[in-house]
C-alpha cells in the first residue's frame, strides 16, 4: 500500500509502476474517488462546525430564537446522517484499491511481465555427472520404503505426503540445522501457529489478490497460512516501537498451508508441490532507510546461499522481473537448485524487499531519534522449506545402490552420514 499524498503528487510514477507490476489498479478511478472523499470530508468537517457553533448559539438564545437554531440543527443533523454514510462507503472502496498499489521497484529490477524476463546473475556449484543412470527422488522414496505417498493420498487426498523411516528423521534434522544457521547469524527463534484471522492476510499482501491460494477455516475468521512470514508481520501490528527496539530479526519455523489452486497440472507427482510443507523463514523489520534494507537483504541472501552451500548443492541466483515479483515488491531475488531428472533449476528461495509496502497495511510503525512516527521497512526470505528440498537433496546425493548420502553439516543432526532402506 502506498501513502495516498504520494500517489497525489507523483501520479506518473505510480502510473509507470503500474505498469510494471502488472498490476489490475485503474489509478484514474483511485484519484476520481480520493477528490470525491476530500470533497465529502470538507463537507462534513464544515457541517460538523456549523452544528456545533448552532448548538452553543441556541445554549444562549431566546425561546422563539432557540426553537429555530432548534430545528436548523436537526436539519444539519440530518445532512449529516446522509453524508456520513456515503463518506464510510466511498473510504472502504478507495481501500479496496490502494490494496493493489504497488511499490515502485528496484531501478536494477529487469522490467518485464513474467519470469521469462528474469536474468541469471550468478551460478554456484557444477550440476553432478553420474558414473550410474540416477533415479528421481520418487523413484528413490519407493525403492528404500521413505514414504508412504500413495497410500497417504487415500487418506489426504492429492499433493500430500508421508515420509517414513530415515527420510522422515532427514526432514526433521534440516529443518533444525537451517534454524541454528540463522540463529548464529543474529535471528531470533520463534514457532508461530499456521493459521491467523483475515486482517493478517491483508497485512502480509496476500489478500485480495491471491485469496483462492489460502485455505478457510469454516465458520470462523480463521485461514491457513503459507508462510510464518503472514504472522510474523502482524505479530508488532499497530503498535509504536522505539527506533531502539529495530530492527526485529526473526526465524520463524512452522507448518505452512496452501491450496495451489493455480496450479492444476503442475508438479503433480512427488514432492515439489504439496499441500501442507514446513519451512524456516526469514522475515526482519527495520528502520525506514533503504541503505539498512539493503543490508538486509544482502544478509538474509547470503544466510540462504550459505545453507545452499553447506547442503552442496548446485543453484543460481536470479534477479527477478517487475511483472513477476510482486505487487508489494522493491526488488526479489530468488535461488532455483539443481533438479537432476528435471535437467533444470527449481526456485528453493526467494528473498524479498518491500520497504513500508506490508508497514502501512499492517500499522508497522516506530518513533525514531527526532520523536517522529515512522512506518518501519520489511523483509522476508526463505532458509528452508521441506519437502521440496528433499527433491534436489535426494537426486543431487544418491548413490549407485540406492542410498543417499548426508551432506557432513547436517550429520550431526542427523546422526550418520548416509540414508538408508527403511527395514
Amino acid at each position: 500500500m502506498l501513502d495516498i499524498k504520494f500517489i497525489r503528487e507523483n501520479p506518473d510514477t505510480v502510473r509507470k509502476a503500474i505498469q510494471e507490476k502488472g498490476s489490475p489498479l485503474d489509478l484514474d478511478e483511485l484519484l476520481l474517488l480520493d477528490r470525491q472523499i476530500l470533497e465529502l470530508r470538507r463537507r462534513t468537517e464544515a457541517l460538523q462546525a456549523e452544528r456545533n457553533a448552532n448548538a452553543k448559539a441556541a445554549g444562549k438564545a431566546s425561546p422563539e430564537e432557540r426553537a429555530l437554531l432548534i430545528e436548523k440543527g436537526k436539519q444539519i443533523g440530518a445532512e449529516l446522517a446522509e453524508l456520513e454514510p456515503q463518506l464510510r462507503a466511498l473510504e472502504a472502496k478507495l481501500k479496496e484499491l490502494l490494496y493493489l498499489t504497488p511499490t515502485l521497484p528496484w531501478e536494477g529490477a529487469p522490467v518485464g511481465p513474467d519470469d521469462s524476463f528474469n536474468v541469471v546473475t550468478r551460478v554456484h556449484g557444477t550440476p553432478r555427472t553420474f558414473p550410474f543412470e540416477p533415479l528421481d527422488h520418487l523413484e528413490l522414496i519407493n525403492r528404500n520404503g521413505w514414504g508412504e505417498l500413495e497410500r497417504i493420498a487415500k487418506v489426504s487426498g492429492s499433493r500430500s505426503y508421508a515420509l517414513k523411516g530415515d527420510l522422515m528423521r532427514y526432514e526433521q534434522a534440516l529443518l533444525r540445522f537451517a534454524l541454528d544457521q540463522l540463529v548464529d547469524a543474529g535471528f531470533t527463534p520463534i514457532s508461530v501457529p499456521s493459521y491467523a484471522r483475515e486482517e493478517a492476510f491483508y497485512a502480509h499482501g496476500q489478500f485480495p489478490k491471491a485469496r483462492e491460494d489460502v485455505y478457510k477455516v469454516e465458520g470462523e475468521d480463521m485461514y491457513l497460512a503459507g508462510t510464518s512470514e503472514v504472522l510474523l508481520n502482524y505479530l508488532h501490528a499497530g503498535e509504536i516501537l522505539s527506533e531502539g527496539e529495530l530492527p526485529k530479526a526473526y526465524a520463524g519455523i512452522s507448518a505452512c498451508f496452501r491450496s495451489e489452486a493455480g496450479s492444476a497440472g503442475k508438479d503433480v507427482r512427488g514432492l515439489m508441490r504439496v499441500h501442507q510443507f514446513n519451512k524456516v523463514e526469514q522475515y526482519v523489520l527495520c528502520i525506514a532507510d533503504v541503505e539498512e534494507s539493503n543490508h538486509w537483504f544482502e544478509r538474509m541472501l547470503a544466510n540462504s546461499e550459505k545453507i545452499l552451500q553447506a547442503l552442496e548443492l548446485p543453484y543460481r541466483v536470479v534477479e527477478v522481473s517487475t511483472g513477476d515479483m510482486g505487487l508489494g515488491k522493491y526488488r526479489q531475488v530468488d535461488l532455483e537448485t539443481w533438479v537432476p531428472s528435471e535437467g533444470r533449476y527449481r526456485e528453493t528461495h526467494s528473498c524479498s524487499a518491500l520497504l513500508d509496502w506490508q508497514a502501512r497495511r499492517a500499522g508497522l510503525r516506530y518513533r525514531d531519534q527526532a520523536g517522529k512516527v515512522r512506518y518501519a521497512y520489511t523483509l522476508n526470505n526463505t532458509a528452508l522449506a521441506t519437502p521440496r528440498i528433499l527433491v534436489m537433496l535426494l537426486e543431487n546425493h544418491q548413490n549407485q545402490d540406492g542410498s543417499v548420502t548426508v551432506p557432513k553439516a547436517v550429520q550431526p543432526y542427523f546422526g550418520k552420514a548416509r540414508l538408508e532402506p527403511t527395514r
